[in-house]
């Protein structure tokens, strides 16, 4: 908290530094300001009467505002080219600085931009070009684009047959001419779509209605009017509305102006249903102006983007449009408040050096005396006012606090008594459950079901147990009711329940006591927690094949008891093992269905028995856990001490802890499955997850499976699957670079790869499609929609696979595959027709030129356009001969020999066989037709 503090005083012997600066502003400086240097602009515009020629003028002016001082030029033609030359001669011989000119016509305006260029004045052509390349800039959409754009909008909205009435600017500018070109290129994507007819507007709503009306007869059938402004678009509405049909029709327009009667309000009353933004470039022009002027890096051609808008953003461009015109306002505002600032100042500073003469000095030190007491006193106050604002904030603060904890506490206790209300369903699901599992007839995949069941019941069991744990410590409720055990006997029991559990996993389990009798004071019930779960741990991160050791031992000095459980598995990294005992860290162990609560609750009861575990480890060699307990009662209060306390809970613990590590054994059908049309590779490191969907997949793929990402890489490279299922989160390489592998290599670009994830933050989402990622699946998912997904994915790709050999031998470059697939594809091509007329040509040397080996070419190449190589090199010799009969005047024999066909009557043969003509037969054929 801040304190107050005293006045401020201007100490004497600073005044003479405070009355420079004052003495310095009554005299004037010699030297000059350094004000931003002025500039003489010259803007011959074609017509100043068309709303959106004014809205450029408005863009110049808005964009002028931040340049005082500079002069604006204007000149109107009225759309007449001479009287713009002439215009222009006028504003070169005023000695602009530069000449920005909208051409009305291009070719009468080219000479004298031409002159006005090489006089040495930059020339900035806005909107239309000239016939000329001697200018210094041009600021301008790109209206073939533009067109084009409307179209292919136009195409994808409408499937049916369209009828449309296309509303063309003025006959013969370049603008028209250019829209018109683009927009039937736009939709000539969508064979349904037709121009039933093409009328002339001037650009102006009034000729544009006349136009329609002249055709009120043939009017109907009409789907769309597309016109090239949205004024021609408002004429044609008002024509359609006045005969009653503007309901079937939908109009869409160009410009998108902004305020009443432009395009954004039309779209946002509905009457248009789509307009295209055709920026002005008002602003653009002046930009580019100055940095011409101020001999700044620019652009020659400088061609503005455009958008569509309709009802999905238009209420955001009126926002936004709306709210420029409110800040441009309030700057002109701010703009004349500072200019008349400035004229009272230079007003009131001649009158003071008129009036005062000679007693300046006294004056200036007098303002400054006051001025210097009335700062004093705003700063006081304004000291005063912070403080009592800290207070305040000081005082909200602690409020605030006050609810953040009473609300954490509302969403711990809310917390833990769900976790209670857990408990009783899942009760109620694991009696029928294991009832279920008992009957001796159940089909094996029904049966396998329920064991997953009932292996995820228990784990769910066991986290609500360690969770409602872990909310009594941190509430203080935990009591510690120490009883006097013989600790080896009691570590010895509940280790010997997973003697059974290692003969499963054929590890090496033993159990040493190397101080027997030893007695020591402890919560059985607590104890056993820890236990259950450090055993759990070691059997869950062991291989099969590993060694496991549990000792209880005393520390030589007779006051400590140790329990060690060592084990040679998996271990942990150095970042890994500082977090272990922190609540919910998971690190890289996640992947192995933990919570990362384990081991927290169990250093926190410990703790509770005044002891203390130590954790060390090293990656890939193993993990040590040393659980130190007091011996002797001394350390405990007399409330944590009971005289006996009998252990209930050993065998639902042992339950809880180890059914989901239990070794799974599944029945599996004996029928022997036939052969699938495609492979699925699945790469999951769960497996019980693994065995679910391959289960549920097998019946319709052949199924491949992996534990880990690079046993996944390795059976991808090695039998190419038709698609892949990668878990993002595995054992060493994540799924993101496992895809981002796979994308990148040449043997597996072309294989789609959905990625599952139980985060789904949308940064990982983000990551994986930018990877190229085929889908992203967030789990828990429903089965038919990965399913769905996995045929969408297939199909798909039997999609390309067909678009790349539907004109045989030219495979198509589509842009819907990958870049790697297009390079492939395309060497592959180029290698088959330039080796065309070699009958020694063969797969071996296609595999040299692309070095990849024969089964990864053949796979790929089958995969990617449904060929078998041999058939697509005889394919595409057969085809090129056909071109030739037809084509030139060769020989039978000198065009067998150009195909690689080494002898006359084996390529007469293989011809026949192909197209059940001679080639002597399909050459006359061909003449003849």
């Amino acid at each position: 908290m801040l304190k107050k503090t005293g006045r401020l005083r201007v100490k004497p012997a600073y005044w003479f530094i405070v009355l420079l600066p004052a003495i310095t502003m009554l005299f004037p400086s010699c030297s000059g300001s350094n004000s931003e240097k002025k500039y003489r602009i010259g803007f011959a515009q074609c017509t100043g009467t068309e709303n959106w020629k004014q809205a450029t003028l408005e863009g110049m002016r808005r964009e002028l505002s931040f340049h005082p001082g500079t002069e604006l030029i204007y000149r109107s033609a009225n759309d007449n080219s001479d009287l713009q030359v002439k215009q222009i001669r006028e504003l070169i011989a005023q000695n602009i600085d530069i000449l920005l000119v909208s051409p009305n016509e291009a070719t009468p305006l080219t000479a004298v931009v031409e002159e006005a260029y090489n006089s040495g004045i930059p020339v900035v052509i806005i909107d239309r070009k000239i016939s000329s390349d001697l200018y210094t800039s041009f600021v301008g959409i790109n209206n073939f684009e533009l067109g084009k754009m409307a179209g292919n909008y136009v195409a994808h909205l409408f499937h049916d047959t369209t009828n449309i009435i296309e509303v063309i600017g003025l006959k013969g500018s370049t603008p028209s001419t250019d829209r018109r070109l683009g927009f039937e290129e736009g939709i000539r994507i969508n064979p349904a779509i037709r121009i039933k007819t093409r009328l002339y507007g001037d650009w102006l709503k009034d000729p544009a209605k006349e136009e329609f009306l002249k055709i009120r007869d043939r009017l109907s059938p009409t789907d769309v009017v597309f016109a090239q402004n949205d004024l021609m678009a408002l004429g044609a509405f008002e024509v359609y509305k006045q005969l009653g049909m503007e309901k079937s029709v939908r109009f869409f327009g160009v410009d998108g102006l902004p305020g009443p009667g432009g395009g954004i309000q039309l779209v946002s009353d509905k009457i248009l249903q789509a307009t295209f933004l055709n920026p002005t470039g008002g602003e653009e022009a002046i930009d580019v102006a100055f940095r011409i002027l101020g001999k700044q890096p620019f652009n020659r051609e400088n061609i503005l983007p455009s958008v569509v808008i309709d009802s999905t953003n238009v209420r955001i461009m009126k926002l936004q449009t709306d709210r420029i015109d409110n800040q441009q306002k309030d700057i002109e505002k701010q703009y004349d408040l500072l200019q008349e600032q400035q004229r009272i100042y230079r007003n009131q500073r001649n009158l003071l050096y008129a009036a005062i003469g000679g007693l300046v000095l006294a004056v200036v030190l007098g303002s400054i005396a006051f001025h210097s007491l009335r700062n004093n006193r705003k700063i006081n106050r304004r000291l005063e006012s912070q403080n009592q604002e800290i207070l305040l904030q000081q005082t909200q603060l602690l409020e605030m606090t006050e609810k953040a904890k009473e609300a954490s506490t509302a969403k711990f206790n809310f917390f833990t008594n769900i976790s209670h209300e857990f408990k009783t369903p899942l009760t109620l699901i694991l009696g029928p459950l294991e009832d279920a599992l008992s009957i001796p007839k159940l089909h094996f995949m029904v049966k396998n079901d329920l064991q997953l069941i009932h292996r995820n019941v228990m784990r769910l069991l066991r986290l609500i147990n360690q969770l409602m744990d872990f909310r009594k410590i941190e509430e203080n409720k935990m009591r510690l009711a120490a009883s006097r055990n013989n600790l080896g006997e009691f570590v010895t029991e509940i280790a010997s329940s997973f003697q059974t559990l290692a003969r499963k996993k054929s590890i090496s389990f033993n159990i040493v006591n190397k101080a027997r009798g030893l007695e020591a004071w402890f919560d059985v019930n607590m104890l056993d927690k820890v236990l259950f779960n450090l055993l759990s741990n070691a059997f869950k991160f062991t291989h099969d094949g590993g060694s496991i050791e549990v000792t209880v031992d005393r520390e030589p000095d007779g006051k400590t008891a140790i329990i060690i459980v060592e084990d040679s598995g998996v271990g942990m990294t150095h970042e890994e093992a500082e977090h272990a005992f922190e609540p919910f860290f998971q690190g890289n162990r996640s992947a192995i269905n933990s919570t990362g609560l384990g081991l927290s609750l169990s250093k926190e009861l410990i703790s509770l028995h005044q002891g203390d575990i130590i954790l060390s480890t090293e990656k890939w060699k193993g993990t040590k856990f040393t659980i130190r307990l007091p011996l002797g009662n001394t350390h405990l209060k007399s409330g944590e001490i009971v005289e006996e306390q009998p252990s209930n809970t050993a065998y639902e613990d042992l339950r809880i802890y180890t059914t989901d590590i239990e070794p799974v054994v599944r029945e599996e059908e004996t029928a022997v499955r036939n052969g699938k049309e495609h492979s699925l590779l699945l790469i999951e490191d769960n497996e019980d997850l693994r065995t679910f969907l391959k289960g549920r997949l097998g019946n319709a793929y052949e199924m491949h499976e992996a534990g880990d990402a690079a046993t996944g890489l390795a059976l991808a490279y090695d039998i190419v699957p038709d698609l892949i299922i990668a878990d993002i989160i595995l054992p060493g390489q994540d799924g993101l670079h496992l895809t981002e592998t796979l994308k990148q290599d040449i043997r597996s670009s072309h294989i789609p790869i959905i990625l599952l994830t139980a985060k789904g933050s949308m940064e990982d989402q983000i990551k994986g499609i930018r990877l190229k990622a085929d889908a992203f699946i967030v789990k828990p998912f429903n089965l038919e929609y990965l399913e769905e997904t996995i045929n969408n994915l297939l199909n798909n790709r039997s999609i390309l696979r067909e678009h790349y050999t539907s004109e045989l031998p030219t495979v198509s470059r589509s842009n819907s595959s990958t870049k790697i697939d297009r390079k492939f594809i395309n060497e592959f091509i180029a290698i088959v027709e330039n080796n065309l007329s070699n009958e020694e040509f063969s797969v071996d040397d296609i595999c040299r030129e692309i070095r990849v080996s024969r089964v990864q070419l053949y796979r790929k190449v089958k995969a990617l356009i449904g060929y078998n190589v041999n058939d697509y090199i005889l394919t595409v010799r057969l085809q090129k001969a056909k071109f030739l009969l037809a084509k030139e005047d060769l020989s039978i024999a000198e065009i067998a020999f150009k195909v690689g066909f080494s002898s006359q009557a084996y390529f007469s043969t293989v011809f026949k066989s192909k197209f059940a003509l001679t080639p002597s037969d399909y050459r006359e054929r061909k003449k003849g037709g």
